[in-house]
């Protein structure tokens, strides 16, 4: 779980939850991460699109090195 959270510390209510059901809450969080990241992957695509065609290769290289 730990993993997850990224290096904070975990709520001490989690220490209520079953093996189970911090399973569920870790899978819920890796998943949460993935969609934020392809949110965040459409939103700099989209950006570049405001960017001149000619540049836009050089520019995704310094963004997305």
């Amino acid at each position: 779980m730990s993993g997850e959270l990224a290096g904070a510390r975990p709520p001490a209510s989690f220490a209520e939850l079953d093996a189970g059901e911090l399973a569920r809450l870790a899978e819920a969080l890796k998943a949460e991460r993935a969609r934020q990241a392809e949110g965040l992957n459409r939103a700099a695509e989209e950006a570049l699109k405001l960017v001149p065609a000619l540049a836009r290769g050089a520019v995704r290289k310094v963004l997305f090195r």
